[in-house]
């Protein structure tokens, strides 16, 4: 939040469902690794109670990661991912340096392009040497 703040941007709150999400993919990309192949890391595997989810950089089956939230928690809105693997240890802070230097992640972070409506959720996770955070344009109930 210290980053969005430094560029006028509001902070956004901490909501629930999507920290399960974030954490929940967190672990299932660094213990069951989906990201490999042609998946990148907003893959899902086959190997918890979700639905597997192999995410291509042509992004033609982005529904499969954006409806996660909706799949596994009560927050009943898409949301959207950053991920980042930095190998263990991996600290927030490094994760959101390597975040910062990639145009499309800091898009997503600091709401530019086509990332340009507010976030009003935010959930983090970290295991492993694998961090996500998934952005939702509603408020958690």
């Amino acid at each position: 939040m210290d980053y969005r703040a430094s560029k006028g941007l509001p902070n956004i709150a901490l909501s629930p469902s999507l920290t399960k999400v974030a954490q929940l993919h967190s672990k299932d990309l660094s213990e069951n690794r989906p990201d490999q192949g042609n998946c990148n890391g907003h893959s899902w595997s086959n190997e918890g109670e979700w639905t597997a989810c192999c995410y291509t950089s042509d992004h033609a089956r982005a529904s499969c990661m954006w409806d996660k939230p909706k799949e596994l928690t009560s927050y009943q809105f898409p949301g959207y991912e950053i991920s980042c693997v930095g190998g263990a240890p991996l600290s927030p802070a490094n994760a959101l340096k390597g975040w910062k230097k990639s145009k499309h992640h800091n898009a997503v972070i600091i709401n530019k392009g086509i990332w340009d409506a507010p976030w009003q959720a935010i959930g983090i996770g970290m295991y492993k040497g694998y961090a996500t955070v998934w952005f939702g344009h509603q408020l958690d109930n």
